[in-house]
């Protein structure tokens, strides 16, 4: 079988014209994908966008915060702090509390209601956080929206 020049020629065009769409349905997916990543970011960063049993789990750990804090001696280990925050969750039909970012943003408003500023803070957020960026992230974005 002889395949002549305009033949090759052609698949050659075809070829690169898959290519072409293929790369601009993966560009399409690409932008889809972060616009969706963003808007559940938004979503999950935002207080006023809470739902009211959301609100209601993140002031339970903003109150348990406070008192913790209020409460407790700077030598006291924090696995009662979290064995406390487990559970809040539990009865709050959270399973993995240490996963959602709305236990870390009810650290972060209880820290902001006790008033914790600089350096005691940046020692609470690293440790209630485990030193995990997008936990400390959240307790930051629960100081900020602070009440």
């Amino acid at each position: 079988m002889h395949l002549g020049f305009a033949h090759v020629n052609k698949v050659c065009r075809y070829l690169i014209l898959l290519t072409n769409i293929l790369a601009l349905a993966a560009c399409s997916f690409s932008d889809s994908s972060v616009s969706i990543s963003d808007s559940t970011s938004s979503i999950i960063s935002s207080p006023s966008s809470i739902s009211g049993e959301s609100k209601k789990y993140r002031n339970e750990i903003a109150d348990y915060t406070v008192a913790y804090v209020k409460s407790s001696k700077s030598d006291v280990g924090y696995s009662s702090y979290f064995k406390g925050i487990s559970e809040i969750a539990a009865k709050s039909g959270i399973a993995n509390w240490d996963q959602d970012p709305l236990t870390y943003m009810g650290i972060g408003l209880g820290l902001k209601r006790t008033g914790v500023e600089g350096v005691a803070y940046e020692t609470y957020r690293k440790n209630f956080g485990n030193n995990d960026y997008t936990k400390m992230d959240n307790i930051q974005k629960g100081y900020e929206a602070g009440e």
